[in-house]
């Protein structure tokens, strides 16, 4: 195997044209740049330079122009992978993120924004997946509604409150005790994730669901609330546009199902870029929880 510093030490001779200014650019002595190339040709086999000695420079040798030529790809492949090293340890680089509709929609925009402005040569790829847990086999790192596997890492994002959505005029009042959603009808997400948290607390309630409708869009359960099919009972991020939509009243529920919370999860050593995803969706998430919470006399009613 060929030493990399003996072809970078051949490829300065090459390029200067002089022993001494190829030692001048590597930091070496002209003796010691002199030994690496005479390592060189032991190691095959027959010069790589003629020196003619005097003033004259020395000329390459047909057996040191192969080794240069080969010499060349391996130098350039080299500076390519400390490139790409130091990109990396700079929070540059790619990050692929599991992500699903509410972060998608509500907490990704600020958090992607900032971490371009920042690092502007990063590539993120999303990966949408509303599936029981989050695809680490696949992605860096994922938000999820529901723990990680075990053996991952958790750091939690935010959590949100869980209302009922149904069509103005439906309730009266703020607040709609849990008991009185027996028997409605109603619009959910599939039994999954966060929706079997909702689910469990309105079974120990006792609560009987009777689900006419299902779907994995945010969108179409509040199309359906407000056409008349049925309440539901969503996260409120969920819902964070339609929060003035005249044609739906938002209600607190008593007692309360457990809050939401979103955590990003990641299995192993995070890169840099990663990392820093990771802080911002904590800072952004934040922000959103604040904003939540200066609208709630605006929001749910």
């Amino acid at each position: 195997m060929l030493d990399l510093r003996l072809l970078a030490a051949l490829d300065a001779v090459q390029r200067t044209g002089t022993f001494g200014a190829a030692a001048s650019e590597l930091g070496y002595t002209q003796s010691t740049l002199s030994q690496q190339i005479a390592t060189l040709e032991r190691r095959v086999g027959g010069a790589v330079f003629d020196r003619p000695g005097g003033a004259r420079r020395p000329r390459i040798t047909p057996l040191g122009r192969l080794v240069h030529d080969r010499a060349r790809t391996l130098l350039e492949a080299d500076e390519a992978a400390r490139e790409a090293i130091d990109r990396f340890h700079a929070g540059e680089g790619r990050v692929d993120v599991g992500t699903f509709q509410t972060v998608t929609n509500v907490l990704l925009p600020g958090v992607v924004d900032r971490l371009l402005v920042e690092h502007p040569g990063a590539e993120i790829r999303l990966v949408e997946d509303e599936t029981a847990q989050p695809p680490l086999d696949v992605v860096d790192l994922a938000f999820s509604d529901v723990r990680g596997p075990e053996g991952t890492d958790e750091v939690e994002v935010f959590r949100d409150e869980h209302v009922l959505l149904s069509r103005t005029g439906t309730f009266t009042g703020s607040a709609v005790a849990l008991a009185d959603l027996d028997g409605l009808a109603m619009v959910a997400l599939p039994p999954i994730c966060d929706q079997a948290v909702v689910e469990e607390a309105l079974a120990s309630a006792r609560v009987a669901s009777d689900v006419v409708f299902r779907t994995v869009d945010n969108q179409g359960i509040t199309s359906m609330v407000r056409a008349g099919l049925g309440v539901a009972v969503m996260p409120v991020l969920s819902v964070w546009g339609q929060l003035d939509d005249p044609a739906l009243s938002f209600h607190r529920l008593e007692p309360a199902v457990p809050d939401r919370v979103v955590r990003v999860v990641s299995r192993g050593t995070l890169s840099p870029l990663a990392a820093r995803l990771r802080e911002l969706a904590v800072e952004v998430g934040g922000h959103l929880v604040s904003e939540l919470e200066r609208n709630r006399t605006g929001g749910p009613s």
